[in-house]
């Protein structure tokens, strides 16, 4: 925690990475209802940093950022739509802290492009032990990260594939952090190749070695973003032929056309069914949870979960969302994820400031590291550190998009139409 306070700005993010990717959640104090783990003693001592050395004073604040704290704003006043409005704003006091302490923190040490290629530079060193670990894992059965609590010393097998977990909560997680980072370690290869190699084997290792359908499907996804580079000049006119496509699907099949979802099983035992059925089930029950979230989801499916009677295992973040705070919520959480996607297409369509196709290519993987991640909150709801890398990445997308901003206003050239640093 003292390097966090000593480091220079340009590695200030390092204590926070090493606490995700060493550190699991059994790690931490409660301190009366509030639970600190280690990230969020980090987070605590970062803005505290922040704060005494008046960092946060170079923030420009973008339409994302306003879009972050109007959804960590209905976090906490959706607290009100439930039977026990101070134990929900207990929770959401914590998950509003998680999401908008990353986030602010990674902007305010990662204000630039070359700044966000050399997070991920970080990034790719300190995914590579975490690789061999769960390689390691996959081999002895045994888990290294077990010493400190929070995860189970044997990794979980099904049809007699051992699934590795390393130092987050369940395997589909570790996989999941593997899947959404590779894109952006592609981008990272073309400034220091060896390292970005490095970190590509190492996320497709992870992805491997966690042994689950969902991280794979999550690796194509941001594999098949990376593609669309050649093709990024016809991007609207894919968005709609993929929209046409699944109307057609939705029209001509019996069940709804997420119901494919539930066909793919690449490492066996996939719980597709289960993903499909649930969002199945949250429309159907939408009128239990559409303004403020609901208290009790444990009815619309067969299946519950062991750390609560009141619920279903809520497999997708979108819902989870839904869940805590309603639509209003779950909307939000969209919106962010358009703004991010909105921005990747702005920078790499500027023509008006000199920008070097090398970094325009790593915006671009870090929409594909985006859109990997929007694609997985279909099937995975973030409840571990694993978070982390979701909202480090729309940190990075929306510095990206300041530091087009500033350049162009040092040049003269203002859009008023366009979004702009305030």
């Amino acid at each position: 925690m003292g390097a966090l306070l000593l480091f220079p700005k340009r590695l200030a993010i390092l204590p926070i990475l090493v606490g995700t990717c060493y550190m699991t959640l059994g790690q931490g104090i409660n301190i009366g209802p509030f639970s600190f783990t280690i990230i969020r003693m980090l987070l605590a001592v970062g803005l505290i940093r922040v704060v005494l050395r008046g960092e946060w004073h170079e923030l420009k604040m973008v339409s994302m950022d306003w879009i972050i704290l109007a959804w960590g704003a209905w976090a906490l006043i959706s607290s009100i739509f439930h039977q026990e409005p101070s134990s929900a704003v207990v929770f959401r006091l914590g998950l509003v802290y998680n999401v908008c302490g990353v986030y602010f923190i990674v902007r305010v040490f990662c204000r630039s492009l070359e700044e966000a290629v050399y997070l991920w530079l970080l990034i790719a060193l300190l995914l590579l032990p975490v690789a061999v670990e769960m390689i390691n894992e996959k081999v002895t059965v045994h888990n290294m990260f077990s010493v400190f609590g929070g995860v189970s010393s044997s990794p979980g097998i099904r049809h007699g594939t051992i699934r590795a977990q390393g130092p987050f909560a369940h395997s589909i997680l570790a996989g999941t952090v593997g899947a959404v980072c590779l894109p952006a370690m592609v981008g990272v290869c073309q400034f220091h190749r060896k390292r970005g190699l490095m970190g590509v084997m190492a996320c497709v290792a992870m992805v491997f070695a966690s042994g689950s359908s969902g991280p794979i499907m999550s690796m194509i996804a941001g594999v098949g973003a990376l593609v669309m580079w050649h093709y990024r000049s016809y991007m609207r006119a894919l968005r709609w032929i993929a929209i046409l496509i699944y109307v057609a699907l939705d029209l001509v099949m019996k069940a709804p056309a997420y119901y494919l979802m539930a066909r793919i099983d690449i490492s066996g035992g996939s719980n597709g069914w289960h993903r499909a059925r649930l969002i199945e089930m949250a429309i159907a029950h939408l009128h239990e949870w559409w303004l403020g979230g609901t208290d009790y989801t444990r009815h619309w499916m067969p299946t519950g979960v062991s750390w609560s009677p009141n619920h279903t295992d809520i497999t997708n973040y979108y819902i989870k969302m839904g869940v805590i705070g309603g639509l209003p919520l779950m909307i939000l959480l969209i919106a962010l994820f358009a703004k991010g996607f909105s921005y990747v297409g702005q920078i790499i369509q500027r023509n008006n400031i000199h920008l070097p196709t090398r970094y325009k290519f790593m915006v671009w993987c870090l929409g594909a590291s985006l859109f990997a991640h929007a694609a997985t909150c279909i099937s995975v709801s973030y409840f571990d550190q694993s978070f982390l890398f979701l909202y480090l990445t729309l940190a990075a997308i929306g510095s990206a998009w300041s530091t087009t901003v500033k350049t162009e206003n040092r040049q003269g050239i203002v859009d008023p139409k366009n979004d702009s640093a305030i």
